[in-house]
């Protein structure tokens, strides 16, 4: 590689990396425990069980989706998505106003989900950034993933959303619960009519 080649790429310290978890035994017990966490949540998603699905969110959970800008070239760090408290974004919600969300849909009069659309949840590429132990002595995990949800509605209405997801999952008494979740999805100008899937 040559020596402007070299500098184009940068090093973990440099783009603000945490240093990689050791790819011990812990690491993929864990990691396997939190697939199947995630899987598990698309599942119910899809299915349309989303009292039983607002059972697996803790109760201060974040959930947040920030718009993303079309920024100039080595901007992207700073300037790229909007941030939580500051600026407008798709989601920045709790528990209480997902389960609001919910029980709308769910009251067969919501007018963009009547008829229901049918979704389909691809999740993939789950990697663990961090297993740590919070004040009340619970296991947390910070987890990236990639999304691909596929939605249908009525006759011709499709679209498909695209992105990760970095998210952080807390172990309770109850099992596992999502405490933190911040959405990236992966378009400046929002496609679909509407943002009625959960992600």
């Amino acid at each position: 590689m040559s020596a402007t080649a070299e500098a184009l790429v940068p090093t973990a310290a440099a783009a603000g990396a945490k240093p990689r978890l050791p790819r011990d035994n812990r690491y993929y017990e864990t990691k396997r425990e939190i697939e199947e966490f995630l899987y598990d949540e698309a599942n119910l998603l899809d299915d349309r069980r989303f009292q039983e699905w607002l059972l697996t969110l803790a109760d201060d959970l974040r959930y947040f989706m920030p718009m993303e800008y079309n920024v100039k070239a080595g901007e992207h760090a700073t300037r790229e998505f909007t941030t939580r408290e500051k600026q407008i974004s798709w989601f920045n919600e709790g528990k209480w106003s997902l389960g609001k969300r919910a029980e709308q849909i769910l009251t067969g009069v919501h007018w963009a989900e009547e008829p229901l659309s049918r979704v389909c949840r691809m999740v993939s590429n789950v990697q663990l950034s961090a297993i740590d132990t919070n004040a009340a002595g619970e296991l947390e995990v910070d987890a990236s993933s990639r999304f691909l949800i596929y939605q249908n509605r009525c006759e011709y209405e499709q679209y498909f959303f695209v992105g990760d997801r970095l998210d952080r999952i807390r172990r309770t008494a109850d099992g596992w619960k999502l405490a933190q979740r911040e959405i990236h999805i992966h378009q400046n100008v929002l496609l679909a009519k509407n943002l009625t899937v959960f992600f």
